[in-house]
């Protein structure tokens, strides 16, 4: 009998500090998922100056959490809202790259891009 495959979950952790709101991501950012990724996050941009996703420990991520980086970071960037990205794993730094988005977003850590 095979074994069961680990859940599939996603956790975010919001973090103040100074000059900006750090969300730590942790687990899948995919169909499924993305839903309350979304909920929790966009609202923020309404109020938030700065609202950086550390996306470091992040180990999956298909098109629906892609797309939901994109609608959030246009939403954001209507608002006046900087959304960056922080500490990208190989996988996503690959999808960023093969969708042509790699320049779109702050990534910090990034091209001299600072915290």
């Amino acid at each position: 009998m095979p074994d069961k495959a680990a859940p599939r979950t996603l956790t975010l952790n919001v973090e103040e500090t100074d000059n900006a709101t750090i969300v730590r991501c942790r687990g899948h950012l995919t169909s499924g998922l993305t839903d309350g990724f979304h909920a929790k996050i966009r609202p923020m941009v309404s109020y938030k100056k700065r609202i950086v996703l550390d996306l470091s420990e992040v180990v999956r991520m298909d098109s629906m959490g892609l797309g939901t980086l994109v609608g959030l970071y246009t939403s954001a960037k209507n608002a006046g809202c900087e959304l960056q990205l922080l500490k990208v794993g190989d996988r996503v730094k690959e999808l960023l790259g093969l969708t042509n988005l790699w320049d779109v977003f702050v990534i910090i850590g990034e091209r001299g891009v600072k915290m």
